[in-house]
């Protein structure tokens, strides 16, 4: 996303302007206490507030954009049409587009004063937007009752407030795994992994696959974004950003240079592939990747990619990733898997945050997701799906997973800092530098340091 964090510097001027017309937006008053108290007592155990709420009956239209998969898609168009189905007032404008360029096209809308009025939003860049004043508060809507919460890890919850302000409301949790494909090996006459292998286990088991069938033993480039190289620095019992955000927070550069290298190692012996093959397979489509066709092995992903794909390959399983040696750090942690978040300025906020709350909390919404966002963050609405019968065996696996994974994790780290797409992008492009052989891994780390140094100590003041 390399014109995202420019277009993102204009989002002060999108904030002002989302000040001026945060009065005009409908919903954007507090409700009086005592309306509040008999409001939040109206919803009961398992149902949504808003099929209790007393709504405006005038026609309404809500902007609505996400990221995601076809079958992703398919199924919240699904879940639009359910809900003017059951509120013929409301009408959706839905704007669903892949991850690749989705935040450049946002931080467009956002400087133009044009964003959706709900907006699919990740942990990655919350903090920029609701900075920048981008995005509404969802706090009066959780005190007015609008939005029930009652059933969601305080903890997780918090995920989305920055600054004392509630800049999305968390939709499911996931964490870091990796996807394979069991008859690629079979195929290699391997043992498929379990969850205490190293990564010098990884790196073996990468290469057989490659040796013995000539296709990938990992199928991506993991460095388009910091989240597994942050998986790394906690393994060693680091912190990927200081405690201020103004620079990085691991002292030693070997750090990043190991990282970078392992990659650059099996790139070159053709296990994994070059950034010109990888970004073919992009073209792909995740539905379509060679792990699920089988023309690889493993990929990194969040734990709910099984369920994500199991409508085109049923057999593909999850592990936690690889562990550090000798290390008791706590390299996963639960990550809030994705957010709803309301523009500032948006004119329908509280029909917006009525349709959130519907979505979290409504079994027959959840009957449709099928966990297929990562595991629900309501605790009503996860019993309800595992005794409900209908889950997919990849799906049953994905909740039961989360058990086992639990003493794998540490604190879940704070939102990203402001300027976090720069810092993607500089992590990618000195990565990268090292791939294509203008750079060793330890210049590769060097750079990065510099870069990120920069850039944070200027974005977070």
């Amino acid at each position: 996303m390399k014109k995202t964090w420019k277009k993102l510097t204009m989002l002060g001027m999108a904030g002002v302007m989302a000040c001026s017309l945060a009065g005009c937006g409908s919903g954007g008053e507090k409700a009086p206490a005592a309306e509040n108290t008999t409001k939040a007592a109206e919803v009961t155990e398992g149902s949504s507030a808003a099929e209790k709420a007393e709504t405006s009956k005038e026609p309404v239209t809500i902007k609505i954009t996400w990221w995601g998969g076809q079958g992703r898609h398919d199924y919240t168009q699904k879940l639009l049409d359910v809900y003017t189905e059951k509120h013929p007032n409301i009408k959706f404008e839905a704007m669903p587009s892949g991850w690749d360029g989705y935040f450049d096209k946002l931080a467009t809308q956002a400087a133009s004063g044009s964003m959706p009025d709900i907006v699919q939003m990740d942990y990655l860049y919350i903090t920029t937007y609701a900075k920048n004043n981008s995005l509404a508060d969802l706090q009066p809507y959780i005190d007015d009752g609008t939005i029930d919460v009652s059933n969601i890890d305080e903890n997780l919850l918090n995920t989305g407030k920055i600054q004392d302000k509630m800049a999305g409301l968390v939709l499911a949790s996931s964490y870091l795994s990796m996807g394979y494909n069991p008859d690629v090996f079979a195929e290699a006459g391997l043992a498929e992994p379990a969850g205490d292998w190293s990564w010098e286990d990884y790196a073996e088991m990468s290469k057989a696959v490659h040796d013995k069938t000539g296709k990938y033993g990992m199928t991506g480039v993991p460095v388009d974004d910091t989240n597994i190289f942050n998986y790394w620095v906690r393994q060693h019992g680091e912190s990927l950003f200081s405690e201020d955000k103004k620079s990085l927070g691991y002292a030693d550069d070997a750090v990043c240079s190991d990282f970078i290298r392992l990659w650059n190692d099996q790139m070159a012996d053709g296990i994994i592939p070059n950034p010109d093959e990888y970004a073919s397979l992009l073209t792909l489509g995740q539905e379509a990747g060679p792990v699920v066709t089988g023309g690889g092995a493993m990929t990194f992903e969040w734990n709910n990619y099984a369920s994500k794909i199991c409508s085109v390959n049923d057999k593909i399983k999850m592990v936690t990733p690889p562990l550090a040696k000798d290390s008791d750090s706590k390299g996963l942690w639960m990550k809030p898997g994705m957010f709803f978040s309301v523009a500032e300025t948006s004119k329908v906020k509280k029909e917006a945050a009525e349709f959130i709350d519907w979505f979290v909390n409504s079994e027959e919404a959840n009957d449709i997701i099928m966990a297929e966002r990562g595991t629900p963050v309501s605790s009503v609405i996860r019993e309800h799906m595992v005794s409900s019968g209908s889950l997919s065996a990849q799906q049953q696996a994905m909740f039961e997973a989360v058990e086992a994974a639990l003493p794998l994790c540490g604190e879940t780290p704070d939102p990203d800092p402001v300027g976090m797409s720069e810092v993607n992008e500089a992590f990618k492009n000195a990565a990268y530098s090292a791939f294509y052989g203008q750079i060793t891994p330890e210049e590769a780390a060097a750079k990065f340091r510099k870069d990120a140094d920069e850039i944070l100590a200027r974005n977070n003041q």
